[in-house]
């Protein structure tokens, strides 16, 4: 296997130069006078790919006005040449993937304007706008989650909105969203409790469901013990908070199977709305244990 890489400026440079001087394989006999302004500006939009700087090269030579037997490349021959950057991005190969990885990784670790420029370049690209969205909703879920619950609607919206709009305009809810992930809180708590739940679920016995949890539609499932006990959560608003609201719906009883009871799967982070959640639920687990359930289990 070989590893091909961009060109460096100065092979570049010697490539355009031979390519000007050769009568036989290049552009000698035409008597191109590449301008030197315009020889900077064709190795600098080659962007290190020489099939882009010769053929750029040999479209404006046919295209330049000839002057005493020369043909005259300027910079903005080379420009209507080229119209727009050679951009190194192959939507199924290496950079595709190099690009969408470095556009999360910025946008997890809370850099808004390398988020925004990993965004520009893939949209540049051509790449499927609704590709970028689908990556921003798993990440609104994966890296912020609970830590700000806006996240994920407001990912929603941005893929909604660019299906319905359209290109080029998408790009505005793309970066709209692009920006607000990458300044918002994170968090990853939502995968971990997820995952912790999972482990559970693969090494353990599936263990029936407590009684109290199930439906008894039958009057034998009835006399079973089915949903015999259970406690509706909308039932009692005996406990008002000092500004005379009714608490959240929590029922303290036990709702795992026995031989996983205590198990606390969902570990808020400290960051924006997960520290709210993270007292709210170290409260009510610790009301679940002083009522006599099991002592918690912290995975």
């Amino acid at each position: 296997m070989f590893v091909l890489k961009a060109l460096d400026d100065d092979d570049i440079g010697t490539l355009i130069d031979r390519a000007l001087a050769d009568p036989e394989r290049g552009l000698g006999g035409l008597h191109v006078r590449l301008e030197p302004a315009a020889r900077e500006a064709l190795v600098n939009l080659a962007n290190g790919d020489a099939r882009v700087a010769l053929g750029t090269l040999e479209f404006a030579a046919s295209s330049a006005k000839e002057h005493d037997g020369e043909r005259i490349v300027d910079e903005q021959t080379i420009a209507d040449a080229l119209q727009r950057r050679a951009r190194s991005y192959d939507k199924s190969g290496d950079a595709h993937y190099d690009i969408i990885s470095a556009f999360i990784k910025t946008i997890r670790g809370s850099d808004p304007d390398a988020a925004v420029y990993y965004l520009a370049r893939m949209i540049e690209s051509g790449e499927d706008p609704l590709f970028i969205a689908r990556r921003l909703v798993i990440l609104a879920s994966e890296d912020v989650g609970l830590a700000d619950r806006a996240a994920l609607p407001l990912a929603m919206a941005a893929q909604q909105a660019v299906h319905f709009v359209g290109m080029p305009e998408g790009f505005y809810p793309l970066a709209h969203a692009t920006l607000y992930l990458a300044t918002a809180p994170k968090s990853n708590a939502v995968g971990r409790a997820y995952g912790a739940a999972l482990a559970d679920v693969e090494g353990t016995r599936n263990d029936p469901v407590p009684l109290h949890l199930r439906n008894a539609p039958t009057q034998l499932m009835k006399h079973l013990g089915y949903g015999k006990n259970y406690r509706y959560a909308h039932s009692d608003y005996a406990a008002m908070d000092a500004e005379g609201d009714a608490p959240p719906a929590v029922v303290l009883q036990q709702n795992l199977p026995d031989a996983l009871a205590g198990r606390a799967y969902f570990d808020p982070g400290r960051q924006g709305d997960e520290a709210k959640l993270r007292a709210w639920i170290d409260a009510r687990r610790g009301s679940a244990a002083a009522a006599g359930g099991e002592p918690e289990i912290d995975l």
